[in-house]
Formats: C-alpha cells, sequence, structure tokens
C-alpha cells in the first residue's frame, strides 16, 4: 500500500520540471491565391486551393447566399 510521499517537490522544482511542456505559438502564412491567414502546408479552408491548384470546391458546401457573395469576393 502505497503512502503519501515524505518529500514534496517545491513550487521551483515542478515549475522548472514543466518549463517544456509550455505550448509554441504556431505560424501563419498568407494564401497566394486570397491572402487568408493559412497555416503551412495546409489547403486554404477560404478558396480551397493548395500549391496552385483547387483541392476542395469550397463553394459546393455553401448555402445559395454565401455562393453568391463568395463569387463576388474571388472575382475581385
Amino acid at each position: 500500500m502505497g503512502g503519501v510521499p515524505t518529500k514534496h517537490h517545491t513550487h521551483g522544482k515542478t515549475a522548472r520540471r514543466r518549463s517544456h511542456l509550455a505550448l509554441k505559438k504556431g505560424n501563419l502564412i498568407a494564401c497566394p491565391k486570397c491572402n487568408a491567414a493559412i497555416r503551412p502546408h495546409q489547403y486554404c479552408a477560404n478558396c480551397g486551393f493548395y500549391k496552385g491548384k483547387e483541392v476542395i470546391d469550397v463553394l459546393a458546401r455553401l448555402s445559395k447566399k454565401e455562393k453568391r457573395t463568395r463569387q463576388k469576393e474571388l472575382k475581385k
């Protein structure tokens, strides 16, 4: 049967051990087609392009009203 440890770690010791667990900020790049902020090596959720090719048809998943507004944005 285990018990409570007789020697506890101080706050500083615990913090030093956990210092490498902090989250790092992910970097973003601008989409070359629509200039939206995207993660590198990912397709753009705004226009559906990756490396100059259309990977996903974004307009197919939108409603009628959203399609019209998105087409106007893409034509600019």
